[in-house]
């Protein structure tokens, strides 16, 4: 077994571990300490249950507790999902102190840990995510949210998890896909604002397309450490925590024209990351080089890099007006002067957007 690693997102009071390594839902000693009360909420879906749920239960056996077992897909990020997990935390009886455990990716986790911040005003709750995506990126940062037909994560609010339980062995049952989809996200923190890392994952990228876990654990670790400094800084994102949104914009409208049964989201950061990069060239802020470096990169990964054929340049760019991140109409989008160095740009001109949207 590998060596746990810890590391802190520091937010004073409500300071939470990360911890990473295998075999850990199996030492319910290293997150027992997290819970609190004796009422415990696990929702998990129908494809990670089977495989870890009875894991995690052994470790409740001295509280009262109960599963919610959903369907998977980011099409079930849904507000009926989110009314099934407050009606199971009904049936439970949950007072004040229970927890909820999200076991899943990162549709469990903004579903399980936006329920937890609904029931009762808030409550507590433990992220184990089981894929690399939400190992990297949706378990850490308190940002929790249900999508609508109109959008993504329009639905939602802050609340920061009690801790992340990260346990590597999961990634054994994700299939291929999934982990490429985690990658992206990885990708983002080295173009954000991490040039030596993007450098290692350039240098890495063979050994973490297969999974390789020293290679990967130190991928997840240090994405984690990047992310829990931004938290740490920026926590409901008033400045600095909008670089981590790089590429998110235009995913995000992808996922959504696609009716979120298209790309992963992770396939739709990339290409988001890539299309980003573009404009970025386009308006001469930043060298066409990069953006060539981003895309081998991803491609190397084995990740989309371009807009799936059939959707159109004007409705994605209507999607993107909806996304929450925009402010007052003006599209805000994380644009970047090359590897390692994003930037905010608060008001893109749209004629530039959509003709990056239309380039072939």
């Amino acid at each position: 077994m590998s060596a746990t690693r810890t590391l802190s997102v520091a937010l004073g009071a409500r300071s939470y571990p990360i911890h990473i390594g295998a075999g850990l839902l199996s030492e319910p000693t290293l997150w027992q300490p997290l819970l609190r009360g004796r009422h415990v909420l696990v929702v998990s879906d129908a494809n990670v249950a089977p495989h870890y749920l009875t894991r995690v239960r052994a470790g409740l056996e001295d509280c009262r507790h109960d599963c919610l077992i959903l369907p998977p897909g980011e099409q079930e990020k849904t507000l009926q999902r989110f009314g099934e997990v407050m009606q199971a935390l009904a049936t439970l009886g949950a007072s004040r102190d229970a927890t909820i455990i999200a076991l899943g990716g990162g549709v469990i986790g903004d579903l399980a840990g936006f329920a937890a911040a609904c029931w009762m005003r808030g409550i507590r709750f433990v992220q184990m995510p089981t894929t690399l995506l939400a190992m990297v990126d949706s378990s850490v940062g308190g940002k929790t949210a249900v999508d609508l037909p109109q959008g993504k994560n329009l639905v939602g609010a802050f609340h920061q998890p009690a801790g992340v339980i990260a346990d590597i062995d999961t990634l054994a049952t994700l299939p291929a896909r999934e982990v490429r989809a985690g990658l992206a996200e990885v990708v983002k923190y080295g173009a954000l604002g991490d040039a030596e890392f993007f450098a290692w994952l350039e240098a890495h990228a063979d050994a973490l397309l297969a999974c390789h876990p020293p290679t990967i654990t130190e991928a997840i670790a240090r994405s984690c450490a990047h992310k829990a400094a931004i938290v740490a800084r920026d926590e409901t994102e008033q400045g600095e925590r909008a670089l981590l949104n790089l590429g998110h914009t235009f995913g995000h409208a992808i996922e959504t024209e696609q009716g979120y049964g298209g790309l992963l989201h992770g396939e739709a950061v990339a290409v988001g990351m890539v299309l980003a990069a573009q404009l970025s060239a386009r308006l001469g802020l930043a060298p066409a080089a990069d953006t060539g470096r981003l895309s081998n990169l991803l491609q190397r990964l084995e990740l989309p890099t371009a807009i799936p054929s059939g959707l159109d340049p004007p409705r994605l760019l209507e999607r993107m007006r909806l996304d929450k991140k925009s402010v007052s109409g003006a599209i805000k989008l994380i644009l970047w002067r090359g590897v390692g160095a994003a930037f905010i740009a608060p008001d893109v001109a749209e004629r530039a957007i959509l003709d990056t949207l239309g380039a072939v």
